[in-house]
């Protein structure tokens, strides 16, 4: 059985947007051959012509079930396309994209001080060592093992939540570097306001990380660069960059980009039910549409159980029959209100899209950018809390 409302995740869209991905970091590397769209400068603290380095490699980030998308199906697909490396949150999550059958590495960014490091060693996971706690763990857990742990470093240069302190190293990274059972492989750092053109924070961070780097073992790669700072500075990428909501087709705003992306979800349901609303008459909780005409009131079966937002009541649309219609009345659990009026003939069974297009106008489709922006989040939230009853088909 299959419910009405379905999330559809395109992976040849998904696979077509890490090529560009690709392109476009490709024609930063060599500017001279690049068409426009590249960032203006490319810089690096290892010294060096600028267009002679190669491109950064791509850890491909898959957290939070890539991003609402299905990390099963999503982290396999990237790996084809030829990422270097894989990125979720916790070690749950890597055991996931194991058992789902990724091989690539995978890196895991969250915490590891109070983690079962169990799935590390029988996974083959790539843990981040961001306190000293989580270092004397991870090496403890080695030794039983008589193991050696590759691991990538994690420098707090300004975010303010996990990492060793940009500017206490000398005290903090001696006993990390010296323990004989951990392997430095990368060295990382993550931006606050890389979203935020103008801020000062980011160029700040960039320096720091910069300093940061002078003290470690110049053979570890580097990287820095989420989503919107790939966008915004070349000078970030170093060894590697980190995408993630770019993957899935959408441009952190309130940025903007030439890579050519494809949406990689869209979210559909079906009309169920279609009713009249004389004047004086309300819908839904709280009574808070009323009509004051004859209204005609479309039932679509997705609701914030689903993943919508409340607020999606003040200013959310869908599409049916190709016409933008509002979102009247509260948002339920199971359920939205449509108002159908001026679509002559509506019925049960026509399709609604919540997410996605129908039509070839610009004005039939309905991104998360602008449902973000409707309620006033960010797109990274829209995608991440699509229920994990809806079921997502791949194409």
């Amino acid at each position: 059985m299959i419910r009405s409302t379905v999330a559809r995740i395109d992976l040849a869209a998904l696979q077509s947007n890490f090529r560009a991905i690709r392109a476009f970091l490709d024609r930063g590397a060599n500017p001279s051959g690049s068409r426009g769209g590249s960032p203006p400068h490319r810089a690096s603290v290892r010294g060096g012509d600028p267009a002679e380095r190669p491109a950064p490699q791509i850890i491909a980030v898959v957290k939070a079930n890539a991003y609402g998308h299905g990390s099963e199906r999503v982290g396999v697909a990237l790996e084809q396309a030829g990422a270097t490396m894989l990125a979720c949150a916790d070690i749950e999550e890597g055991i996931v994209l194991r058992h789902a059958g990724v091989t690539r590495p995978i890196l895991i960014f969250g915490a590891l001080s109070v983690s079962d490091l169990d799935g590390l060693f029988e996974y083959n996971l790539t843990p981040t060592i961001s306190t000293p706690s989580a270092a004397r763990a991870v090496q403890a857990a080695a030794v039983r093992r008589r193991i050696v742990c590759g691991y990538h470093l994690k420098i707090d240069t300004g975010m303010h939540r996990l990492g060793f302190r940009h500017d206490n190293l000398r005290r903090t990274l001696p006993e990390l570097l010296g323990s004989p059972n951990l392997r430095l492989e990368a060295v990382y750092t993550h931006f606050a306001t890389a979203d935020i053109p103008g801020h000062r924070l980011f160029d700040d961070q960039r320096l720091r990380f910069e300093e940061a780097l002078a003290q470690i073992d110049p053979r570890a790669q580097r990287h820095a660069a989420n989503s919107a700072a790939l966008l915004r500075d070349s000078r970030v990428w170093y060894d590697i960059v980190r995408p993630g909501l770019l993957l899935y087709g959408v441009v952190p705003p309130p940025l903007a980009s030439t890579i050519p992306l494809q949406p990689v979800m869209s979210l559909t349901s079906r009309v169920v039910a279609v009713k009249g609303l004389r004047p004086g008459e309300s819908v839904g909780y709280g009574a808070r549409f009323t009509a004051t005409e004859p209204r005609t009131i479309a039932v679509v079966p997705a609701g914030y159980a689903d993943g919508l937002d409340l607020r999606l009541e003040q200013g959310g649309h869908v599409l049916i029959r190709g016409r933008r219609v509002p979102i009247v009345g509260a948002v339920s659990m199971d359920m939205i209100t449509v108002d159908a009026t001026d679509l002559e003939g509506v019925a049960p069974g026509d399709e609604v899209v919540i997410i996605g297009r129908q039509g070839s106008e610009p004005w039939q489709q309905i991104d998360v950018r602008e449902i973000a922006a409707t309620i006033g989040t960010v797109p990274y939230e829209i995608v991440c809390r699509i229920g994990a009853r809806i079921e997502r088909q791949y194409t």
